[in-house]
């Protein structure tokens, strides 16, 4: 869909004076955890073919793999851009639409080298700046949007790493902020930390408890 409402056709391949399409691939990481940021990524190759072997969906790959085919897309993109949308933003304005808005800066940031952004998912965020168009299984089927969701993830997890060196407690390192045994435990045990998604609900079901756990000590006789 385009800026002005208009869906764009799946064969789009040129611009009208007959030269490749110049296209940023856009993908998210982040968007189901109880913690942390949702992160888009846009990514820009010149057009032609991939300057990166291996590219694949982010959820195929290790993490060793994925951390190698980082390095190498930022080197031989033309562009590329990540932006982070904090916890509390996503509390503020609910996680679709904190994943709509950091789509819609991530192509921001990298419009002055596109013609059209191509985003995976079936919905487009509003006022871009460019035409753009939504891909079902984009991490699949179009290499730049690949590259978007390698750098997405690896930024993200590189952050909950160092979230885990702030809030050693929670196990950031190891489960990047998802709803695991190990982490609903010490959500339970230790209540949200700041980095916490207020609006999720075994966060507001531990924020319940924690208030009320405290509410019991300070209405408890002294001894």
């Amino acid at each position: 869909m385009g800026h002005d409402g208009s869906q764009l056709p799946l064969d789009l391949g040129a611009r009208r004076d007959g030269a490749p399409l110049r296209v940023a691939g856009v993908d998210e990481a982040g968007r189901g955890p109880l913690a942390g940021p949702v992160v888009v990524a846009a990514v820009v190759f010149a057009p032609g073919r991939t300057p990166v072997n291996g590219l694949d969906d982010s959820k195929a790959l290790t993490a060793e793999r994925r951390e190698a085919l980082y390095e190498r897309i930022v080197e031989r993109a033309v562009v590329w851009h990540i932006e982070f949308v904090a916890a509390e933003e996503v509390d503020r304005i609910n996680i679709y639409q904190a994943t709509m808005t950091g789509m819609q800066r991530a192509i921001t940031c990298v419009s002055h080298a596109i013609d059209v952004a191509r985003v995976d998912g079936n919905a487009l965020p509003r006022g871009l700046p460019c035409l753009a168009e939504a891909w079902i299984g984009g991490d699949a089927r179009d290499r730049s949007i690949m590259a978007a969701s390698i750098l997405a993830k690896v930024a993200r997890d590189r952050y909950m790493r160092r979230l885990h060196e702030q809030f050693p407690l929670y196990g950031f390192d190891q489960h990047k902020g998802y709803s695991t045994p190990v982490h609903l435990a010490a959500l339970a045990a230790h209540g949200p930390c700041p980095e916490h998604r207020r609006s999720f609900e075994p966060v507001r079901l531990a924020l319940r408890e924690t208030a009320a756990m405290e509410a019991t000590l300070l209405s408890a006789p002294a001894q």
